[in-house]
């Protein structure tokens, strides 16, 4: 006998990571006012839940779920990435539906880390499950190509390449458990501003392809091949703007970090670690030093899952 089928749900949660950039190099900006980019994107363990349920009208909510976040900073009206993903996508479908969107927030805002991004991903995972739409994967990766150049990473999740402004992105092999520990900051950093001292600068006019060598040291599970290729063409645009940030990444080196590397385009900053041991250790070391905003973490990681029906 054939069992009954399953009633709708009544709510989906979404679980997307936050992303980092062990490798960014970026080219000269191009007549459109876009930059180049070859990124190498990987998941890692920190996290934002989003819920939704059907509603009459679009409305989304922000609950703060870890210590790395202002929530008065996330707009909560249709300007917010994860409801314009939610009609981005009832209109792929030409539906007329609406949710409400509940965010339950531990990736930093304006840290370098996506974490808008996860939430466009995780509402469009959610939604598609929640109205059972069968959404083609090269369909929800489109859609979240048009909402913002990280996004198809993040339904993506692992390690990938990304090229063009980040949004083409391909699956790498990569047999790694990567350690890192976060360190937040507390004032943000404007993206358009850094690409602004970074053209100011003069630093687009290089190679900035990633190296095959790279791709290799990530199918090896040793830290140690890994740390000559972290790269990030931003950091010293960040660090021009804000010197604060060079200063947090020489006391990481003191606290024993492999390698430092500026996450996206900050002001978050990443220390590579031996292990979990050892990053824990350097967490504690650079809380000493007055640093007490960090978060150990892992990576790779899935993207965008369902972790609950309702």
């Amino acid at each position: 006998m054939s069992a009954a089928p399953l009633p709708d749900p009544a709510s989906v949660t979404v679980r997307a990571p936050a992303k980092i950039n062990v490798y960014l190099g970026v080219g000269k900006v191009r007549d459109d006012g876009f930059h180049p980019l070859e990124t190498v994107y990987q998941a890692v363990s920190l996290y934002d839940d989003v819920t939704v349920t059907s509603a009459e009208e679009w409305s989304v909510t922000t609950m703060v779920g870890g210590p790395h976040v202002d929530h008065l900073a996330i707009p909560d009206d249709a300007t917010n990435i994860a409801i314009r993903a939610g009609k981005a996508l009832a209109a792929h479908h030409g539906i007329d539906r609406a949710a409400s969107i509940e965010v339950n927030k531990n990736i930093p805002v304006a840290g370098g880390m996506a974490g808008g991004s996860a939430d466009a991903a995780a509402t469009l995972v959610a939604l598609d499950r929640l109205w059972a739409l069968e959404t083609p994967d090269e369909d929800l990766l489109a859609i979240a190509a048009e909402l913002g150049s990280d996004v198809p990473f993040a339904l993506v999740g692992g390690t990938a390449t990304g090229t063009g402004r980040g949004e083409i992105v391909t699956p790498l092999e990569d047999n790694g458990s990567w350690w890192w520990v976060v360190i937040f900051n507390e004032e943000g950093l404007s993206t358009p501003s850094v690409y602004g001292a970074y053209d100011l600068l003069e630093e687009g006019d290089h190679d900035y392809r990633i190296r095959p060598e790279m791709l290799d040291a990530l199918r090896s599970p040793q830290p140690s091949g890994l740390d000559v290729f972290l790269y990030n063409d931003l950091e010293t645009a960040a660090f021009y703007l804000r010197p604060d940030l060079e200063r947090t990444a020489e006391a990481a080196l003191e606290c024993g970090a492999i390698m430092t590397l500026l996450s996206g385009s900050g002001p978050t900053m990443l220390a590579f670690a031996n292990d979990a041991e050892d990053a824990r250790l350097i967490a504690s070391r650079l809380g000493g030093r007055g640093y007490e905003r960090t978060a150990v973490v892992h990576g790779p990681v899935a993207g965008a899952h369902v972790v609950a029906y309702q």
